[in-house]
């Protein structure tokens, strides 16, 4: 299991009406089983409405406490903690108890059957509170570790792609730089400042989100260093299908790897280059972004009709990252499709445009930006 931020509270939160609801539900299962339960006493809707408002009441009332007192509690080592709240929770459910059964009692309802007496009644009560309770902490506290475990992963995700980048291709846009300088030295400080832009995303891959905006700019910089290596080899077509989302927030790195792959495994492998094709369009709520190159047939393992199923294997390894990543960013919604035909591979994906990625900066409103400086700008030297 992934290590926890020390700075981030160890017990659940249960301030949140998703997880208020777990412990709500747990509490009404409790009731349903006690009344299902063969051989036990007679249940009538009465009884059953009754058991459940009270069960419910002390449900609520033991995470209203834990609510309040999580950051308190989160202070202690963890079984100390644990214990306590266990502990508060039991206290609670003993009260409220201890004062429904008076209560019942007083007023002749009958509600809890004769034969039970008040202490058998608190301390069962109590036990079953403080069970709940437990169950549902353990539950949370594995999924809150199981959600700790998926950010490290998609951290590790990015931070493969920060070292993938580095070497695959610094060496040979360094030595095309160092050709140009005395040839063409504008166009080599451009491919300079490109490649700054590149590695400065890289580096940043994983810390914070980027804008569809900015993405395409950096695959921009990529295709021109590359094109300065391949030269007419190398040829690109963008369509771009306005209005666009340009805000829409995005994981750092996403177009890149899949530009890299195409350059790569496809228009580098063929003697006579080609044309990558690059298409973006907005349908409905969805974004669907589309690369298309000229490729030799594939090897096994490079062939992806359907991605995000299985391990990786081959050339899946970054489309399968690049898949996690924006699933942990946008949910299951996401799509990418891939796959080789006549002499051509095509890569799609499919991303929602009405929602911000749930680990997000703040970019919450991906609406269509058709301001500011155009996506195709370069820089002058």
């Amino acid at each position: 299991m992934a290590t926890r931020d020390p700075r981030e509270p160890w017990l659940p939160d249960l301030c949140r009406l998703p997880r208020l609801a777990v412990m709500l539900g747990m509490a009404e299962l409790v009731v349903v089983v006690l009344a299902l339960a063969p051989g036990g006493m007679h249940w009538d809707v009465e009884r059953f409405v009754t058991a459940s408002g009270f069960s419910l009441w002390l449900a609520l009332t033991a995470s209203v406490l834990l609510c309040v007192s999580r950051h308190v509690l989160s202070r202690l080592p963890p079984p100390v903690g644990t214990a306590l709240a266990l502990l508060g929770a039991g206290v609670i459910a003993a009260v409220g108890a201890s004062m429904a059964h008076v209560i019942d009692t007083s007023l002749g309802y009958g509600l809890v059957p004769r034969n039970v007496s008040m202490l058998r009644f608190v301390w069962g009560s109590a036990a079953m509170t403080t069970l709940i309770v437990a169950v549902v902490l353990r539950y949370l506290y594995v999924n809150d570790g199981w959600a700790a475990q998926v950010r490290a992963s998609a951290r590790a995700e990015a931070d493969a792609l920060q070292a993938r980048i580095k070497p695959h291709f610094l060496f040979n846009s360094m030595n095309t730089i160092a050709g140009l300088v005395r040839s063409d030295p504008v166009v080599a400080e451009r491919a300079v400042l490109d490649l700054s832009d590149l590695f400065r995303a890289a580096l940043g891959a994983g810390e914070s989100d980027s804008t569809l905006r900015e993405e395409i700019e950096l695959a921009e910089r990529y295709l021109d260093i590359e094109q300065l290596r391949l030269r007419d080899r190398l040829r690109i077509a963008w369509r771009k299908g306005e209005p666009l989302p340009w805000r829409l927030p995005m994981p750092r790195l996403v177009l890149q790897p899949l530009l890299e792959n195409a350059v790569l495994h496809g228009i580098s492998r063929l003697p006579g280059g080609g044309e990558i094709e690059i298409e973006l369009v907005q349908l409905g709520d969805e974004l669907a972004i589309c690369i298309r190159n000229p490729a030799p047939p594939p090897r096994e393992g490079d062939i992806l009709p359907t991605l995000g199923n299985g391990p990786p294997s081959g050339n899946r390894h970054a489309q399968f990252s690049i898949v996690q990543r924006l699933r942990y960013a946008y949910g299951p919604r996401v799509r990418m499709t891939a796959a080789w035909n006549e002499g051509y591979y095509r890569v799609e994906l499919r991303l929602p445009v009405n929602l911000a990625p749930a680990a997000g900066t703040g970019n919450a409103n991906p609406a269509a930006d058709t301001g500011g400086k155009s996506i195709g700008s370069k820089r002058t030297a």
